[in-house]
């Protein structure tokens, strides 16, 4: 049984006919919220950020909200086949205390175990995330705008009230009531000072982007995974606006962002790849005068490994299904992800998922089974793959 689905929007599916897909053709990953669900992604992760992606030399933009953030900020360790190893065994790993007479923990606890995590994860590393030569680190958060501004025990359920009936008139008309506020790690040298530009456009929604450092870089990241009455909240964060930050998959579920890649990106970004292209031929050949088409400047693809092929704007449109339809901001993008029928043969006939912490209750120990077997049979997504990297298939690549 195959594993694994390729899609591709109108612009990546010619670039893959033409020219095959290499490392270098990758200027922006994105990573979903989803939970355990990210999970399934960890071998093809290791791969692209071990093996793969080593490759080229170009810039990438690396975006996440909740599970994919901390995929992503993995991905900027030193060694990050080890960290995303480490990262996939302490997820698997969780426990938490559930009260006698309860189903699942209090907010409060889920909240003080997962900083522990963190810090145990990336204590002493941070600056490894924030001076990574190539990679350029987004963090997605949510943060709360009037009865959101703060958590309350009766104002935070009638604020989502009202982000979901806003949310289900009008995706901006949530604006009302979360807004998305993006960290960004450090500009790479030779372009303008401060945080890095955002890889995409803001006229979708309501956005804010915020430095990321060293004292925003934890609460910032533990904001994003915070999934509203599950985590509590994070107030204040340094350097960023006050006000209550949750989950980044609240705004941003997967990722359907307007992308600049190298067909719209910033100056000093294009000068970069620009020079990378005359550096790769040796700089003897007049590229506009070659008899056979130039590959196109590095960076102009948007690679998605995703639990999912369809791509769904926010976390309140999961059952707004007129909104999980392919847009033209998808056009340069790549998604990896496993066919529904090869799901169907992992445990219990599904993905993990966040229902799998009820479902197994206290017996942790059969819950990281189910996972451990999950994520072990994913290594098939890894092989398919690099199978066709080796030989690209045009006809394997179906319409996003």
């Amino acid at each position: 049984m195959k594993a694994l689905r390729i899609h591709a929007g109108p612009r990546a599916r010619q670039h893959i006919a033409e020219h095959g897909l290499q490392p270098s053709d990758v200027g922006v990953i994105p990573a979903a919220a989803g939970g355990p669900k990210g999970l399934i992604l960890g071998p093809l992760d290791r791969y692209i950020f071990g093996q793969w992606l080593p490759q080229s030399a170009q810039p990438v933009h690396l975006v996440g909200a909740s599970i994919g953030a901390w995929r992503m900020a993995t991905a900027c360790l030193d060694g990050a086949v080890a960290a995303f190893e480490r990262l996939e065994h302490d997820y698997i790993h969780q426990e938490y205390d559930i009260p006698p007479g309860q189903k699942r923990p209090s907010a409060a606890h889920v909240s003080e175990r997962f900083g522990h995590n963190l810090q145990a994860f990336y204590g002493g590393r941070v600056k490894e995330v924030l001076a990574h030569p190539r990679f350029r680190l987004h963090i997605v958060t949510s943060r709360g705008r009037h009865l959101l501004r703060r958590e309350h025990g009766l104002a935070t359920p009638l604020g989502y009230l009202g982000a979901f009936v806003a949310n289900t008139l009008h995706r901006k008309a949530m604006g009302a009531w979360l807004e998305r506020v993006v960290f960004s790690s450090p500009s790479l040298p030779g372009e303008a000072p401060g945080c890095a530009a955002l890889p995409f456009a803001t006229t979708d929604y309501r956005t804010r982007q915020v430095g990321l450092d060293a004292d925003n870089f934890m609460p910032a990241l533990q904001a994003s995974c915070s999934i509203p009455f599950v985590l509590q909240a994070v107030h204040d964060i340094p350097g960023a606006p006050r006000g209550a930050y949750w989950d980044g998959g609240i705004t941003d579920y997967h990722m359907h962002l307007a992308y600049r890649t190298a067909h719209g990106m910033d100056n000093a970004t294009k000068k970069i790849a620009e020079n990378q292209v005359r550096a790769s031929d040796g700089g003897q050949k007049d590229l506009e005068n070659t008899a056979a088409a130039p590959r196109p400047a590095p960076g102009g693809l948007v690679l998605y490994p995703h639990f999912q092929h369809r791509v769904v704007p926010g976390w309140l449109d999961k059952g707004l299904k007129w909104r999980h339809k392919a847009t033209p901001a998808l056009d340069s993008m790549v998604v990896l992800s496993p066919d529904p029928e090869w799901v169907r043969s992992l445990p219990n006939a599904k993905l993990p998922d966040r229902n799998d912490f009820t479902h197994y209750g206290t017996d942790s120990a059969a819950r990281a089974q189910a996972w451990l077997t999950a994520t072990r049979a994913s290594q098939q997504l890894v092989d398919e793959w690099a199978q066709w990297l080796d030989k690209p298939d045009i006809t394997a690549v179906q319409t996003l």
